[in-house]
């Protein structure tokens, strides 16, 4: 197969070297200098280079030619008639030196890694390519400076926000100096009040100092309204101002690619005209490349590194026919499925109402508590029980339903990691809490006839507040889980960490997969708006053939280049070889891309073992649904959110859909759900306690006393990690097919 690519970034230089790099290889009669090379500062600068292409090829000679700041080599100077390879546009391009004849030229995700035959030589090709830079980005600032007139709307835009945001300064500055001011008098008054003898002349200060304060108070009010005036005016025109500039570099790499493309298919057509008299004979078909060109196009097959704790991985073009081997056909193969007459689901609820709460006023007091121990109004929340953002993890189940049908266990393992990524897909806009479940309250979602699975959650513990759900699919998969929410309020921030660990079981392979959730991050709490992020590691173990995937979500900075969100990760086999790159983003999509070389490359800044990859081209393997229409005004669910609390017959009278304060809380009646609220917890608090008295007098009287126990699930010691869990123990479907639930407590 044919391979491109090119070294990841360094912080260093712009680029990696890929090094250790072999020599040149200098054949028998190749000429090592330049050749007819005018004097650097001419426009136009001609020359031998030894350009990097591969591992296997080492350095290749080059004809260079710099002319009107662009640097395009080929193969011989004969091609210059007909034939580029590449070019690169040395105004954007960042030139490097390595060593005594190496330079490096990087521009636009493209990098050369070139070599002069002396010392000298490299000097003269540095100098050329220096002043042809500086020249290059003369022309287009002169361009660009022409082009001013054609963007008059603009230019005036600029200038009206400018003029808007300098007025707001203004503002600002006047509301120091008065607070300044104003600041100054009160503290005047203050000492004077300390001084007071006369009981008379105290009141009359009283009064002095109650007017200043009451300036300085309405004077900080309206510095902090222009304050927030200014900053949501400059946050505005950064956004804006940000997107264009993504939109601009994603078309410059575009047309780059374009360009690129051009020039390939331009030597294909040329290289088949060629061939095409001695073929004239044959039927007419695809050309057929001869040895000596598939030898010369190996040579300029290249390689990227992809660094151990790179956050980048970046995938090669392989040909049509190694693509169609990366995955096997049991995997890929989606069964056609026989229509089933599925129920007509609900595509919307009612909008959120718009009140306004003062956080601060609740969340002051609740620095370094833990969140469930809480009491929070609805405002808070959203229409959803934490049982039912548990089985939001279903949203993407088909992924599962695919693994099933996998033959290779490393396939089938890119599909889990890519299940478990998915699960936080619907969590982007989602900053609202869901409601604490009472204990002993249950949710079931039964979509057998749809989907093949029937699943089942019960809230098992309250202090500390943990949730046991259990899903069993027709389809070939089991999976459970026990999850406790620990919450922290750091005073910016919330984090929020689930412990436990998720099973799931494939019957018919026997494979057995494990792994935990990532740390969630709810930032500005106080001001600004509120966003959520997700960040840590995830180690997806196959217990049954030993075989790992480790997940990094890379948290979001803002001075970091990568894309927001990003997720990477490595398929390892059981002798820690790795076979596949995922990478993607945990709020729209995963891909991977099957490895078929790595070689060990040079050390990082960090003196950390970099391992260069090539790999075919990504695979997707998930991709996150549209969110329905007016989901702004709909809590940001999904369309599974949607239907999660849709009233349903013959459930458990502990059913999550029965809960009275969230089911007012979805219809807008945010002060009846309060009310209810309030009750429900109290009612909780008082069962709790009878049941503290109960064990109390158990104690007192020396018989034994049996705490609460769960309804649906019973703990068990895990064989795999030796942890006791909340496992399901059976009955709850049996019983919802006799429509008898009288040994459910009474909960609401």
């Amino acid at each position: 197969p044919r391979l491109r690519g090119r070294p990841l970034p360094d912080s260093r230089s712009g680029v990696v070297s890929l090094s250790p790099l072999p020599p040149p290889r200098f054949g028998p009669g190749s000429a090592s200098t330049s050749t007819a090379a005018p004097a650097p500062g001419s426009d136009t600068y001609k020359g031998w280079l030894f350009k990097w292409t591969n591992y296997l090829k080492g350095y290749q000679r080059r004809w260079f030619v710099l002319s009107n700041g662009l640097l395009s080599y080929y193969r011989t100077q004969a091609e210059m008639a007909h034939t580029c390879r590449g070019t690169i546009n040395l105004a954007t391009a960042h030139i490097d030196t390595e060593d005594a004849c190496n330079i490096v030229l990087s521009s636009g995700g493209r990098t050369y890694h070139l070599k002069a035959s002396t010392e000298v030589e490299r000097q003269r090709w540095v100098t050329a390519l220096e002043l042809a830079k500086a020249k290059a980005i003369r022309m287009m600032n002169d361009q660009s400076g022409d082009e001013e007139p054609t963007s008059q709307t603009d230019r005036s835009e600029i200038q009206g926000t400018l003029k808007v945001l300098v007025s707001k300064l203004d503002d600002l500055s006047t509301c120091n100096d008065l607070i300044a001011k104003h600041g100054a008098a009160l503290q005047r008054s203050l000492s004077e009040l300390e001084g007071l003898k006369v009981p008379l002349d105290g009141g009359e200060k009283i009064k002095a100092v109650n007017e200043r304060a009451t300036l300085f108070r309405i004077t900080s009010n309206a510095m902090i309204n222009a304050c927030r005036d200014f900053l949501d005016l400059a946050e505005s025109h950064s956004r804006r101002l940000q997107r264009a500039l993504q939109y601009e570099r994603e078309q410059r790499t575009h047309l780059e690619e374009t360009i690129e493309q051009l020039a390939k298919q331009h030597n294909s057509l040329e290289r088949a005209w060629r061939e095409a008299p001695t073929h004239a004979s044959s039927t007419p078909s695809a050309p057929t490349t001869s040895q000596k060109d598939a030898s010369d196009e190996d040579e300029d097959t290249e390689y990227f590194d992809a660094m151990d704790d790179s956050t980048e991985f970046i995938t090669v073009t392989a040909s049509e026919s190694t693509q169609h081997k990366s995955m096997s056909p049991i995997c890929n193969d989606v069964s056609a499925k026989e229509p089933v007459r599925c129920r007509q689901r609900r595509t919307q609820i009612p909008d959120k109402p718009n009140y306004s709460l003062n956080l601060w006023s609740i969340m002051k007091n609740c620095i370094g508590k833990e969140l469930s121990k809480i009491p929070m109004p609805v405002n808070f929340n959203e229409p959803l029980s934490m049982l039912q953002r548990l089985t939001e993890d279903l949203e993407y189940h088909e992924l599962l339903d695919k693994a099933a049908r996998c033959e290779s266990s490393l396939e089938q393992m890119c599909l889990v990691a890519a299940f478990s990524v998915s699960s936080y897909s619907t969590t982007v806009h989602r900053t609202a809490k869901p409601f604490n479940p009472l204990l002993g309250e249950t949710y079931e979602l039964d979509r057998l006839e749809e989907f093949g699975y029937r699943s089942l959650c019960e809230q098992v513990s309250h202090h500390p507040p943990a949730a046991a759900h259990h899903v069993i699919s027709r389809r070939g998969w089991t999976l459970r889980q026990e999850i406790t929410i620990a919450s922290k309020f750091r005073g910016k921030y919330l984090s929020i960490m689930p412990l436990g660990v998720i099973h799931l079981h494939f019957h018919s392979s026997g494979n057995h997969y494990v792994w935990r959730k990532v740390t969630s991050t709810v930032h500005n709490i106080i001001v600004g708006r509120l966003w959520i992020d997700q960040s840590g590691d995830i180690e997806i173990i196959n217990h049954t053939t030993k075989e790992t995937c480790q997940l990094k979500f890379i948290p979001y900075s803002y001075f970091s280049r990568d894309v927001p969100r990003k997720v990477t990760g490595v398929v390892a086999d059981s002798k820690g070889q790795a076979h596949y790159i995922l990478s993607g983003t945990w709020d729209e999509k995963m891909e991977s891309a099957k490895i078929i070389q790595s070689s060990e490359g040079a050390s990082g800044s960090e003196g950390k073992q970099k391992t260069v990859y090539q790999t075919l081209p990504p695979k997707l393997l998930w991709k996150k649904y549209p969110l329905p229409e007016n989901a702004e005004n709909m809590y940001y669910f999904s369309s599974l959110a949607l239907v999660l609390n849709e009233p349903e017959d013959g459930v458990a009278l502990t059913d999550s859909r029965l809960r009275p304060d969230q089911r007012l809380m979805e219809n807008g009646r945010w002060d009846e759900a309060n009310v209810e609220k309030q009750r429900l917890e109290e009612k909780q608090r008082a069962v709790r306690r009878r049941r503290e008295a109960e064990a109390t007098g158990a104690l007192h009287e020396g018989t034994d006393y049996e705490g609460y126990q769960p309804l649906w699930f019973h703990q068990r010691r895990e064989s795999i990690t030796g942890e006791t869990n909340f496992v399901y123990k059976g009955g709850y479907w049996e019983s919802k097919e006799r429509e008898d639930w009288s040994m459910c407590p009474e909960i609401f």
